[in-house]
């Protein structure tokens, strides 16, 4: 190999290290493009995924930055030496691409590629995707810099694994989503069957305490708060199993851009400032992220409904090898040592929980007067 046996070895061995520490679809893609990238020493890398429609359902592109991401425009189609490596399924080597007959030219704000080297990625009998290579980095000078055949059959050892890696994260991913149908379809039979059998408490009692107003109004007082309190109970049965349920927007979107949102449609619905920011946080497992945005959401529900704040932040950033969440608000504040029932009315119980389930911890700072912040530290990030 073009580095040398040693080297070259090493460096496949990281890259596959990489790619094998991932078990999202989306985290295996731009783990195989930096790799591929890293690995042969080019300026620019990108996979596709394609669609069942001409298109592609996933793209993802390394050595380009966001902003000229979002300047080239829409994904690119299956035309091209594109279609030619997913229709022909065969390694696309070439010392200009734009010399290519098939070459059909890319958008103004594309950055300008010479030397290509692209192959497909398979499953069998199956292309999954595309992985490319652009601008062969190296000292000669400009224009008799190229891919080698020793880059062609290291591209083709790390696609190899590349399918193998892309392939189990889908099937990880397909896995999940059984698991959350079920456990939504078993959280719906609970919750009908128990929220039900509270409301049907609940009309009974309400009947009782109608027929008793008039002849004896102390029982009907009685039935009352008898409703009250099923009323209660139907209302926490009812948030207990809601609250179990993944949101699909961490699915979609991932921890940040969920927490941004939901933060950004609070701080419209209330009349407190509420504020987040984000440093350095990368995708975490997903117990992590669902347990991390459920203390923001409880820790949110408090100051926002408690507390009287006039202003809540929240920050996610990384701390050593951990995660951490932080929501201060400028509110009333409590006295912590005196939590064992306002920690239940204030979920805190709940948010220790979810913290401990998932090898993290959290801590809370407040006091009368001086405001509360609940701080959440999980591993990974």
């Amino acid at each position: 190999m073009s580095q040398g046996p040693r080297s070259g070895l090493a460096a496949v061995s990281t890259a596959l290290l990489a790619m094998s520490r991932h078990l999202e679809v989306r985290d295996v893609l731009k783990t195989i493009v930096a790799s591929a990238r890293e690995l042969l020493d080019a300026q620019y890398a990108a996979l596709g995924v394609p669609d069942d429609h001409g298109g592609f359902a996933q793209f993802v592109v390394d050595g380009v930055s966001d902003e000229q991401w979002k300047a080239i425009g829409p994904l690119p189609r299956q035309h091209g030496i594109l279609a030619a490596m997913l229709q022909e399924a065969k390694v696309e080597r070439l010392a200009d691409v734009r010399e290519d007959p098939r070459f059909e030219g890319w958008p103004s704000a594309h950055p300008d590629m010479s030397d290509f080297l692209g192959l497909p990625i398979r499953d069998g009998d199956e292309v999954i995707g595309a992985l490319f290579l652009a601008n062969k980095n190296c000292p000669e000078p400009e224009g008799s810099c190229r891919f080698t055949e020793d880059d062609e059959e290291l591209l083709s050892i790390l696609a190899q694994h590349a399918a193998i890696a892309l392939t189990n994260a889908r099937l990880y991913e397909r896995s999940r989503e059984l698991t959350i149908a079920e456990e939504r379809s078993r959280l719906a039979h609970e919750l009908h069957d128990a929220v039900s059998q509270k409301l049907f408490s609940l009309r009974l009692t309400a009947q009782a305490a109608a027929a008793l107003v008039d002849r004896d109004p102390s029982r009907a007082k009685g039935e009352l708060q008898q409703v009250a309190a099923l009323a209660a109970e139907a209302a926490d049965e009812l948030r207990a199993a809601v609250v179990e349920l993944r949101p699909a927007a961490l699915d979609e979107d991932g921890l940040v851009a969920t927490l941004r949102t939901q933060i950004q449609v609070l701080d419209r619905a209330h009349s407190a400032r509420v504020t987040f920011t984000s440093h350095g946080v990368r995708a975490l497992p997903a117990a992590q992220e669902e347990a991390l945005l459920r203390v923001a959401q409880e820790a949110l529900h408090n100051a926002l409904r408690h507390s009287g704040a006039e202003r809540v932040e929240v920050t996610l950033h990384k701390r050593g090898q951990h995660t951490v969440l932080r929501v201060t608000d400028d509110g009333a504040g409590f006295d912590p040592t005196t939590t064992r029932r306002a920690g239940r009315h204030l979920g805190l119980v709940s948010m220790r929980d979810r913290a401990s389930g998932v090898g993290g911890t959290l801590t809370v700072e407040s006091g009368p007067g001086k405001g509360t912040t609940i701080e959440m530290e999980a591993p990974g990030g």
